[in-house]
């Protein structure tokens, strides 16, 4: 399920990553620990995260109420160190965008309803 939507303009940070083989259970470790830190960082908004099992291509979207809160998570004692782990261990590749979310909208089906006919 989607994140919660929230009152534009906020900020997304995008971070796609190709990962490397193994090292599941400290890469685990570390991404949940990540997840608690920038949860306590003023302006952090919410999160959402996909990764194929099969390819290990992930994205994960952080949403932000302004820069000054992205810097302040860029900076973090933590995550500065997470981050070359990833470079050291766990990523074969990345790409991170931020971009400014000016509207949003939402879709739900209805609980009841039952499909096409």
């Amino acid at each position: 399920m989607p994140a919660m939507l929230f009152d534009p303009p906020y900020y997304a940070v995008i971070f796609t990553a190709q990962r490397t083989d193994g090292d599941e259970a400290a890469y685990a470790r570390t991404a949940a620990l990540m997840d608690q830190l920038a949860a306590q960082v003023p302006g952090y908004l919410g999160i959402e995260s996909t990764r194929d099992a099969k390819t290990g291509l992930g994205i994960t979207v952080s949403y932000w109420r302004d820069e000054a809160a992205i810097q302040a998570w860029k900076t973090q004692a933590d995550h500065v160190m997470a981050r070359q782990a990833g470079r050291d261990r766990w990523y074969a590749s990345y790409a991170l965008r931020v971009a400014k979310v000016e509207r949003e909208y939402d879709f739900h089906k209805p609980e009841n309803d039952a499909g096409w006919a």
